[in-house]
């Protein structure tokens, strides 16, 4: 113990006797190496991962099977001007460690979200959420709008069930031979067992129409295969299933009417090459007074890896030209 005070103390001393320049440089260092945390929730923890230094982002993943590896490295340059949390949700990645998927709800989503904020010792907090994530950020924004100064909603997920099923529509009208390709890999016993290759035979088939180009399609399918176990797929499945029945598949989802009392700067970041219809952004963005909307060229799904210079631009923009929420 002694050993150890003995050793933050030299280098304390040590760091306020560099220049300036090299403290800088110090704490640049710092700020570019990630930092893990286990947040408490219950009876689990959640992991999370910080980067970077500057206002804070909470950012939130899709799936709402997946974790947050699947946007790793891309959405870290944004690093250099934000301090980014990411964490993943309870029972999904690193944070499905004595996780039963009874235990996750939509509420408990909302409620391990503001322990994340509460963790940080953040009063109010910037969320980027994409496509499934872009839904629990609105969803906690209702719940706590005094507590998001600003949103960032990427390649967002259906706010209502109308939206859901019109996607459900167009994806048989324009794909049908995919989605019963599909159908016939969930059928067999090793996709319904979690094994891995099955399900990321599923994925291909799903996700060859959301990215414009094949590198970046390449990209994201091996992503997902690196972080996919067995275990871990069935746990991730079920909580998805639980979450869409709360959602999607309830026939009274409709987030769209309640958007309108929010005053909360929003981005809603949207492509060209999307596989969820332009109407899901498009209604987000009507509902919300304070929202804009962009529609990026050559860019689908994974916008943030796609088109990672629009993306920062479009970011930097929205925040040089807004106010936070509780100043406005």
């Amino acid at each position: 113990m002694k050993a150890t005070l003995v050793l933050v103390v030299v280098a304390c001393a040590y760091a306020a006797w560099l220049p300036t320049g090299s403290r800088a440089a110090l704490e640049s260092e710092r700020s570019a190496t990630p930092r893990e945390s286990r947040i408490p929730v219950g009876g689990a923890d959640l992991y999370s991962r910080e980067v970077g230094q500057g206002t804070a982002i909470i950012v939130l993943h899709g799936g709402p099977d997946f974790d947050h590896s699947y946007l790793l490295p891309e959405l870290d340059r944004l690093s250099d001007s934000f301090r980014l949390i990411y964490y993943d949700q309870r029972g999904r990645g690193r944070s499905a460690d004595r996780v039963q998927p009874e235990d996750v709800t939509l509420a408990s989503d909302i409620a391990d979200l503001e322990k994340v904020r509460q963790y940080f010792h953040l009063d109010s907090v910037v969320l980027l959420g994409h496509s499934w994530g872009a839904v629990l950020a609105l969803e906690y924004a209702l719940r706590y709008p005094e507590r998001v100064s600003h949103m960032i909603l990427m390649n967002p997920g259906p706010a209502s069930t109308a939206d859901y099923k019109q996607l459900r529509k167009e994806w048989l009208e324009k794909r049908a031979d995919d989605m019963e390709r599909r159908k016939a890999i969930s059928a067999t016993a090793a996709y319904k067992e979690g094994d891995p290759d099955a399900v990321i035979a599923y994925y291909r088939i799903h996700f060859k129409p959301a990215l414009a180009r094949p590198e970046d399609y390449e990209k994201v399918i091996a992503r997902l295969r690196s972080s996919f176990t067995k275990e871990g797929i069935l746990k991730a499945r079920a909580i998805e299933s639980r979450l869409m029945n709360e959602t999607w598949s309830s026939p009274e989802y409709d987030l769209l009417p309640k958007l309108k009392n929010l005053r909360i700067p929003t981005l809603v970041i949207t492509g060209d090459h999307e596989f969820i219809p332009a109407a899901t952004a498009e209604h987000i963005t009507q509902a919300i007074p304070n929202a804009r909307m962009v529609m990026l060229k050559g860019c689908g799904h994974f916008s943030y890896l796609e088109c990672p210079v629009a993306v920062r631009e479009q970011i930097d923009d929205f925040f040089r030209g807004t106010k936070p929420a509780r100043l406005q």
